[in-house]
């Protein structure tokens, strides 16, 4: 019964996953327009962060928008289909869940922020209003 289960949702991952790349591709925001100076300070602040996510997990895709309507240069990577990044993420933040923001500050110390909400929030925060 568990195979007949996996199976099924499986098959449902294959069939709706590349409907919802496209719709998300097809109304994908349109980023903010900084000066060349802001947007500068901008990727210096986001050159330590790293998104650690899926391809097609919703939560990963709401992340992604709001990373691009912000215009935020962060690394993302794929720990579905990297084993590299997915022992990292394990390594690192202790779980494999997705989306994970990994942010590093000047002093070496490492955050693993795994919440699409709070990641959202600190978007916000800190690149929203500048």
């Amino acid at each position: 019964m568990k195979i007949l289960f996996r199976l099924f949702f499986k098959t449902i991952r294959i069939i709706i996953g590349p409907i919802i790349l496209f719709i998300n591709w097809i109304t994908m925001p349109k980023g903010l327009r900084r000066a060349a100076e802001e947007q500068q300070l901008i990727d210096e602040q986001t050159k330590n962060m790293t998104l650690y996510q899926f391809k097609t997990c919703p939560f990963c895709i709401k992340v992604r928008r709001e990373k691009k309507r912000l215009s935020l240069n962060i690394e993302i990577r794929d720990a579905q289909h990297n084993p590299e990044f997915r022992e990292q993420l394990l390594k690192g933040g202790g779980k494999i869940k997705v989306p994970c923001l990994k942010t590093s500050d000047e002093n070496g110390k490492t955050t693993w922020m795994y919440d699409s909400n709070n990641i959202i929030q600190v978007f916000q925060e800190k690149f929203a209003t500048q």
